[in-house]
């Protein structure tokens, strides 16, 4: 009851790569470099047991990026054709490579980080990737012309990935869709297909991460701009409590999400944001078990996984590693008050 676990990406060590940088650049080179995205994939999942995770991921420490970490190992996609776009909506530019011809996989993209995992940890092990409508919104487009295509087409290689993931141990395939937040009205036309194209025949825990973003400045400026209260969940909720996705991963802590939405997921687990990504204070047990409490009042508790707000990556290590721990002590509180110890 009330498993804790995290949305995503944890700060790369200062060795491996820049620090408190979301597209961290990396400080090693050839053999060096994966030998150290492996020892940084092992090192995140001991300190997440450390500070008390029940449910343990890779950080993507392996990543530069949650959607490009991805998109590396795939034909069709020319790096060396950048160009400069606005994503989430225009909300912020980034420069980004450009689709031009059919997308396929050409090997294993995270297979190392899953197998070094894995071979570290007896916890149930977490493994995310980007979700179509959200890599569909960070990249350029010079073939398929439609969205909801070029979706699709990524929605089959993810597939791929997801089922080899699954194969190689991983109980939870979390895939995140912060475009969701962004462009609800299409989350219902092509979005939740693609979605549930991407998790076609898996086996293992399914969950989507909806979120508003990294805690980074353009991130913060916008949500500044949404006013008292964030109703983005509503449009969304309903069209996944009538999918075959088995778990949502949202955002609350500090945020203006009314509590009272997560009725909406009638059914699903819900993975509830006590931890605040947008801030480097660390929250007291306390006031993560008031989360929890708020949440609880609104989805049993065995079907509520306290979880992080979104990725951590632009965080510095005491900090993230601090609000970890304190999401655990948190839990416990909320556990031994409800009679379980376990």
């Amino acid at each position: 009851m009330l498993k804790t676990t995290l949305a995503g990406s944890l700060p790369k060590p200062g060795w491996l790569a820049e620090e408190e940088k979301l597209w961290a650049g990396w400080k090693l080179e050839g053999a060096a470099l994966a030998q150290g995205k492996e020892d940084a994939t092992i090192l995140a999942v001991k300190l997440q047991e450390d500070a008390g995770l029940d449910i343990v991921g890779d950080g993507e420490q392996a990543r530069q990026h949650f959607v490009h970490g991805f998109l590396a190992n795939l034909d069709g996609i020319d790096f060396g054709k950048k160009t400069i776009m606005g994503i989430r909506n225009n909300r912020y530019n980034a420069e980004v490579p450009t689709v031009t011809g059919p997308i396929r996989r050409k090997a294993p993209v995270h297979r190392m980080e899953a197998m070094a995992a894995r071979a570290h940890t007896k916890r149930k092990l977490k493994f995310t990737l980007p979700g179509p409508m959200t890599i569909v919104d960070t990249i350029a487009d010079e073939h398929y012309g439609r969205r909801e295509d070029l979706a699709l087409a990524f929605a089959a290689v993810l597939n791929e990935e997801a089922r080899e993931l699954e194969k190689l141990g991983v109980d939870v395939i979390q895939f995140d869709e912060p475009a969701w937040n962004v462009y609800m009205p299409q989350v219902a036309e092509w979005g939740m297909a693609a979605l549930e194209r991407a998790a076609e025949g898996l086996t293992c825990t399914t969950a989507v991460h909806i979120c508003y973003g990294y805690g980074i400045k353009a991130n913060i400026d916008w949500k500044a701009t949404l006013g008292g209260s964030w109703r983005h969940y509503e449009e969304t909720f309903p069209v996944i409590a009538r999918s075959k996705i088995d778990q949502v991963s949202l955002e609350c802590r500090n945020s203006k999400v009314p509590m009272d939405l997560i009725r909406l997921l009638d059914g699903k687990d819900v993975l509830v944001g006590c931890i605040d990504v947008a801030s480097d204070t660390i929250e007291t047990p306390e006031e993560v078990a008031a989360t929890i409490r708020e949440a609880m009042k609104f989805v049993a508790p065995e079907k509520l996984y306290p979880c992080t707000n979104c990725g951590m990556a632009p965080m510095t290590r005491g900090i993230a590693y601090g609000k970890l721990a304190a999401l655990s002590a948190g839990a416990r509180l909320v556990c031994e008050e409800l009679g379980h110890r376990d």
